[in-house]
């Protein structure tokens, strides 16, 4: 059975990631993109369906970090006879996928285990492994279909029952570097050649990077490794942000509520990209904004809310029966069914994000700027549509006050655009749907009698959504239509200090069973707190969200504070970007 979702840490080369547990396991890697299939799938189910593990023999502790602000993770190993150190990274450079794992003694001499077992296609496929001889060493050679995985090291473990195993000792001094390189299956293997000083290299600019960050933030070192963590699940090469490296890891363990987030939300990345501005990072935008005007190229009502990572739109939903499911929570699904539905909302983001960038960059964007009106233009005729919503429920449309808001920040944006940027553009029509929106929300999306926006006009239910009003600028944070909207989320959607997206028991979402609280909301709560003068109660929340990171600084999609552990899928975008943006808001807040 797989660990629990926090004793997990991620490793990647910015076109893919792995999940390393505390165990010394790899039970998740999808090769050689993020929503590629995987190789390694024993997250969803057992070691038979893929993993990669060095670890002690017997009883041993267990500590781990990154090295300095890099993504390399060191594990070090404690056992009665001594002290071994792992040390994993995926090292990036000439687009192949490389996963480097170096065992080093540390001190005594300890008994270690090496397992690899590869099941190609997410544990349904065994390959053809087979030993071969290269440049002058022993390698292993795994094959099936258009894949090729290749193992090298001092020690490469024995064919038992579809898996190959090895036992060996390290001492003091001891280096045994093991190395799996992913290649097309057409390759030669005369083509592969050694990793060189990448993985030096790899530290090196990853702590570059960094040091861009700034410091005057509560928890900068977390917030630092959230923005790694941000930079890590964006594809080097198309731009493309994918909202988590994982699928299926259930927002309720047991349940059904198991997604893909293999992919690339304009939504999640458009905020991500706010995010990465706001802390100063600008390189990412400019990528970002690249695969953007690819991905939705073509007609504006074709506009999708989520795309592969390459732009492809195609993504079929799908079970994979054979998979038991992380904890026995079923279905697992590939691919996500939510790609087709209307999410009002999406465009908001979006017009936010790129006036974030037209602000540090300028305005020379002839090209992004004509999709960016054809878009706008195109909303204006539909935004009155019922939607799916941010939280892409499958049931019934409705008029979900969150995405109206949103509407209003698409057309406010696009006047900006025009008014401060000096861009062309119908503007007097853009002001009056931007006005005629503004309005609507304050008539239909107000509930008199509770004193509360709600989740849609025909409800008195809130939503944590609804914090995001403040935020972007629909209202002052300190009118009182705000407060009260803060007020009654934290009155009823308040659990264990945490707080929901909404109600499931409503059966708005049109699914069974229930969820954790939403850490993202909880982060959207700091700035709201921030914003509204309430900032001591900020911190104190920003405080307690800080403490659910696990020991590397990552966060899940969601948290169980009954059974005190993450659920969703790991790492979390959503939760990461949300962490940054409330930071930045409480560094202006100031002092509690």
């Amino acid at each position: 059975m797989a660990l629990p979702i926090e004793d997990y840490a991620v490793i990647g080369d910015r076109r893919t990631a792995a999940l390393v547990g505390t165990n010394g396991s790899i039970d998740w890697l999808c090769l050689p993109r993020f929503d590629s299939p995987a190789c390694l799938a024993g997250l969803l189910g057992t070691p038979e369906h893929g993993h990669w593990q060095l670890v002690p023999e017997g009883v041993y502790s267990t500590e781990r970090r990154y090295v300095g602000a890099s993504a390399v993770l060191e594990t070090t190993f404690t056992t009665a006879d001594g002290v071994v150190r792992l040390t994993d990274l995926m090292p990036r450079g000439d687009g192949r996928a490389d996963v480097v794992r170096r065992v080093s003694g540390v001190s005594g001499r300890v008994r270690m285990r090496h397992e690899w077992r590869i099941r190609l296609d997410y544990g349904a496929v065994h390959p053809w492994v087979r030993r071969h001889h290269l440049h002058g060493e022993d390698v292993i050679v795994a094959i099936a279909g258009p894949d090729q995985l290749v193992l090298r090291g001092p020690r490469l473990p024995r064919a038992t029952d579809h898996s190959h195993n090895d036992e060996f000792e390290v001492g003091p001094g001891d280096d045994l570097v093991f190395t799996m390189t992913w290649l097309p299956s057409h390759v030669p293997l005369d083509d592969l050649h050694d990793l060189g000083d990448r993985v030096a290299q790899s530290i090196d600019e990853d702590e570059a990077w960094a040091r861009s960050c700034r410091e005057d933030l509560p928890h900068a070192d977390l917030v630092r490794r959230s923005l790694l963590t941000l930079r890590l699940m964006t594809h080097e090469e198309t731009g493309g942000i994918v909202a988590a490296p994982t699928t299926s890891l259930p927002e309720e363990i047991g349940g059904e509520r198991n997604w893909d987030y293999r992919f690339c939300w304009l939504r999640d990345a458009a905020l991500t990209i706010t995010s990465l501005i706001d802390a100063g990072y600008t390189e990412e935008a400019m990528l970002w904004r690249a695969w953007l005007l690819r991905s939705v190229a073509g007609d504006p009502q074709d506009l999708q809310i989520m795309y592969a990572v390459d732009g492809a739109r195609r993504l079929p939903e799908h079970e994979l029966p054979h998979l038991p499911g992380y904890a026995g929570s079923l279905p697992v699904r590939i691919g996500n069914g939510a790609a087709v539905q209307k999410q009002h909302d999406v465009l908001g983001e979006v017009m936010d994000a790129l006036d974030r960038v037209r602000t540090v960059r300028g305005t020379a964007e002839d090209e992004a700027w004509a999709l960016q009106r054809a878009l706008v233009d195109d909303l204006a005729r539909h935004w009155q549509e019922p939607d799916h919503g941010i939280w892409e429920i499958r049931g019934e449309p409705r008029h979900f006050t969150h995405s109206r808001a949103m509407v209003w920040v698409a057309f406010d944006r696009a006047v900006r655009a025009v008014e401060v940027h000096g861009l062309p553009g119908p503007v007097e029509k853009w002001r009056r749907v931007r006005d005629e929106v503004h309005a609507e929300v304050l008539a239909r999306g107000w509930n008199e009698e509770k004193g509360t926006f709600t989740q849609h006009y025909d409800t008195d239910e809130v939503d944590a959504s609804l914090l995001v009003l403040p935020l972007v600028g629909f209202l002052p944070a300190d009118d009182p239509r705000i407060l009260g909207t803060i007020e009654a989320i934290e009155r009823e959607l308040m659990r264990d200090g945490l707080l929901l997206r909404y109600r499931t028991e409503t059966g708005v979402d049109g699914l069974a069973g229930d969820e954790h609280p939403f850490l993202a909301c909880s982060f959207w709560l700091v700035s709201a707190y921030a914003l509204a003068g309430r900032v001591k109660d900020a911190h104190a929340l920003f405080d307690r969200l800080a403490a659910l990171a696990n020991d590397v600084g990552l966060l899940a999609e969601e948290y169980d504070p009954v059974a005190s552990r993450m659920t969703g899928n790991f790492p979390q975008a959503f939760s990461h970007l949300t962490l940054v943006q409330a930071a930045l808001v409480l560094a202006d807040a100031g002092p509690a």
